[in-house]
């Protein structure tokens, strides 16, 4: 799919943009690419380590931690929040997901 409708967020993965509310919204790089990997599996859970491989490559030197941080900055460029997410959910002690509609 090349458009990702989940509510209020759109995702153009071909135009790499996405828009809250009709609003653009401001990514980085890995950001939208950590955005995208969850909006195209909704309700798939992605361990910590899978999506380290999948958004930042099998020969990145950090550490796991790396994507909760990511994870934290996206929610709050989406109005989001770990107690009552909309869009990705915290699966403890697993990882995340993104939120079927």
């Amino acid at each position: 799919r090349e458009r990702i409708e989940a509510g209020p967020l759109t995702l153009d993965l071909a135009g790499r943009s996405v828009a809250l509310h009709g609003q653009p919204v401001a990514l980085s790089r890995t950001e939208f690419d950590l955005l995208a990997t969850l909006a195209q599996h909704p309700g798939l859970v992605w361990s910590r380590e899978r999506l380290l491989e999948r958004v930042w490559g099998s020969d990145f030197p950090g550490t796991e931690r790396v994507v909760d941080v990511h994870i934290t900055g996206l929610r709050k460029k989406l109005g989001d929040t770990s107690d009552t997410p909309r869009f990705i959910e915290t699966v403890r002690g697993v990882g995340y997901r993104f939120r079927e509609e």
